[in-house]
């Protein structure tokens, strides 16, 4: 999975119509802009101390575009890092935020000041590892090649202490998926936090977990696709964890916020009012910022099952939206 999306996102722009999926900031401005004053807010009531602002994974830089635009409003202008390795993403963010700086990591972000760290949809594109409950335990599921194809196969080797204690007794068949990826990039993230100061704000499609139940899946054209065919030529995923992040992040002493649905998250911050005054503005697109609103918050689009995580560092105010 790893190798997959490594070369997928290096050899290609995966966003919008004539790619393979859209996110959140593509859909509307109001998803960036919302954010960009959720981190204002904080920056505010926090007595307006040096921040930096950081994006891990940050598509074609629409959601920074909004948000930055959104904090200036309210005299907050950080200095920007993207946290990035494909070229092709890194040209189109020069194009919606030329004065960013690209780190490959979090290590390459300087350390003299607090951080306000966003991560949308991030951590559902780091490599998992399966773990299928057999006669003989739970054993790993990995990836064979035969006659140039790729298929799943089950190991012979026990790995029942990967598996938490409440889930080892599920019926035969069951799946298990932890994503160690994502468990060191938050350990990372919370250090960072708890060192210096600041908030991070995780959203992703997920679950609290940790629970039984497969994920992976492959989307290619805005349909979803067989994950073991066409290794690197589309876009591989597998839902997040958000209670096994949080505690990750709680073991650095941070206080987490949530998960709580995309929906109420983003009614909280005021996507309504919003929505109004930018229908007001521009009465022609009113049907089209209404369609993007729904598509943001509703139950049966991204509203359910899209989940915001908050961490902070000990003593930062307490968000908006949880």
């Amino acid at each position: 999975m790893g190798e997959a999306n490594g070369h997928y996102y290096a050899t290609r722009d995966p966003l919008g119509a004539r790619g393979d999926f859209t996110t959140a900031p593509e859909i509307s401005q109001m998803f960036g802009e919302l954010i960009g004053l959720w981190l204002a807010d904080i920056w505010v009531r926090g007595d307006r101390p040096p921040v930096r602002y950081v994006e891990l994974g940050p598509g074609r830089g629409t959601l920074a575009s909004d948000a930055l635009r959104a904090m200036k409003k309210v005299g907050l202008e950080p200095p920007v890092h993207f946290i990035e390795t494909s070229p092709v993403l890194r040209a189109a963010q020069a194009e919606s935020v030329p004065h960013a700086e690209w780190h490959i990591d979090l290590v390459g972000v300087p350390d003299d000041a607090a951080l306000l760290i966003v991560a949308n949809e991030f951590f559902d594109a780091l490599p998992i590892r399966q773990f299928v409950r057999t006669e003989a335990g739970w054993c790993e599921r990995l990836v064979d090649c035969r006659d140039g194809r790729f298929r799943a196969v089950t190991g012979d080797r026990a790995f029942d202490q990967i598996v938490p204690q409440h889930l080892r007794d599920a019926p035969e068949g069951s799946v298990f998926e932890t994503s160690p990826a994502g468990i060191a990039v938050m350990r990372q993230l919370a250090a960072r936090l708890h060192e210096q100061g600041g908030v991070g704000l995780i959203a992703d499609y997920g679950y609290r977990g940790p629970a039984i139940g497969e994920t992976l899946q492959a989307v290619r054209s805005h349909e979803y696709a067989d994950p073991f065919a066409d290794p690197g030529e589309q876009d591989l995923t597998a839902h997040v964890d958000f209670a096994t992040l949080a505690a990750e992040a709680a073991t650095e002493d941070l206080e987490t916020y949530g998960p709580v649905e995309q929906g109420p998250f983003l009614e909280a911050l005021g996507i309504g009012p919003r929505a109004a005054a930018l229908a007001a503005a521009a009465p022609a697109h009113a049907e089209d910022v209404d369609i993007a609103m729904r598509r943001l918050t509703g139950p049966d689009t991204m509203g359910h099952l899209f989940k915001m995580l908050a961490i902070a560092a000990p003593g930062a105010p307490e968000p908006a939206g949880f």
